[in-house]
């Protein structure tokens, strides 16, 4: 079997739970330096890349800054930290619900990113953890949507994240998640789903497509009052706003969606008032290190459900 090429160490620590940026440089091109690639490369404008190489922000294998004038040496790696933005700070509480010295088990609260990414950084589940557990190597197994609260996996040792993302890659992990929506008298459930689903690099909704299905879900309905139901949808596939996309298709829109049926978002920063009603409540599988069964229940409620009236109250 061919070993994957290994990734160095970075020489940079984290900052605020983050990790620097790494950039390997491609074989070819016709760069003479370091900086004529960066400044291509990263689309930041030349000023800001001599900025950065003058203040000696960006660094080799050796920890050592860059000179302007570092020759071009295809596949060597460079990193440095970027400008982290100015995020607006998600006030609700990060629960750990287990910790070994193999896994954390984290209960996300809505609207908190689980990893860094796009405008979301430093305020996320796995930068958050970090810096409260102190445990700079921590890692993400598999994601949750920013705006849907729950169950996430995080691995302790970087060398063992491979055999846990595996288990969601085989579909070895158990997954139900819990949704408020619309009741529908008419809507004959429990039934299986199953649609083909694309989400497009930079459009914000996914969409069904003709085609060989590659999202199946079993919705279920839990019980209902006053005109709103509790669903219990069970994924057997990962796609991108999958369970958002079915429950749309059923004609029961998951309560708080700002992208089904009607595009409205995204999310402004800040706006906490009307919580996405999806919730990752159950977690399950063996841990391929240690053997042992596991099974995590989300302790959070719905807002929705429990007070659907004080919820709806809220400005739009």
């Amino acid at each position: 079997m061919r070993r994957k090429p290994r990734i160095p160490l970075s020489p940079l620590p984290q900052r605020h739970g983050v990790d620097p940026v790494r950039i390997k440089l491609p074989q070819g091109g016709g760069w003479a330096t370091v900086r004529e690639h960066l400044v291509e490369r990263l689309a930041a404008g030349a000023g800001v890349i001599d900025r950065m190489i003058g203040e000696g922000l960006i660094v080799g294998e050796d920890a050592r800054p860059l000179s302007a004038d570092a020759a071009y040496v295809p596949g060597m790696c460079v990193w440095f930290h970027r400008e982290l933005p100015d995020e607006e700070p998600v006030p609700f509480a990060l629960d750990v619900v287990y910790r070994d010295e193999h896994i954390v088990v984290a209960d996300k609260p809505h609207f908190l990113a689980t990893t860094p990414r796009g405008s979301h950084v430093a305020e996320t589940a796995l930068a958050r953890l970090r810096r409260e557990l102190e445990l700079p190597p921590l890692g993400a197994a598999h994601r949750l949507d920013r705006l849907t609260a729950g169950l996430v996996l995080f691995t302790v040792r970087p060398e063992e994240r491979g055999a846990y993302q595996s288990l969601f890659r085989d579909k070895l992990v158990g997954k139900e998640y819990e949704a408020v929506a619309v009741y529908d008298a008419e809507l004959v459930l429990p039934r299986t789903v199953r649609s083909r689903i694309v989400k497009e690099r930079g459009v914000l909704a996914a969409q069904e497509v003709a085609g060989e299905p590659n999202a199946v879900s079993r919705v279920e309905l839990r019980e209902h009052r006053d005109g709103v139901g509790r669903y219990r949808l069970t994924p057997s596939t990962g796609q991108t706003h999958q369970l958002r996309v079915h429950m749309n298709a059923l004609g029961v829109p998951i309560l708080g969606d700002p992208l089904y049926p009607v595009v409205t978002g995204p999310v402004p920063a800040g706006d906490f008032r009307r919580p996405l009603q999806l919730l990752a409540r159950v977690l399950e599988f063996t841990d391929p290190i240690t053997g042992q069964a596991h099974r995590f229940v989300s302790e959070r409620e719905l807002e929705a459900w429990a007070s659907y009236d004080a919820w709806a109250s809220r400005d739009a």
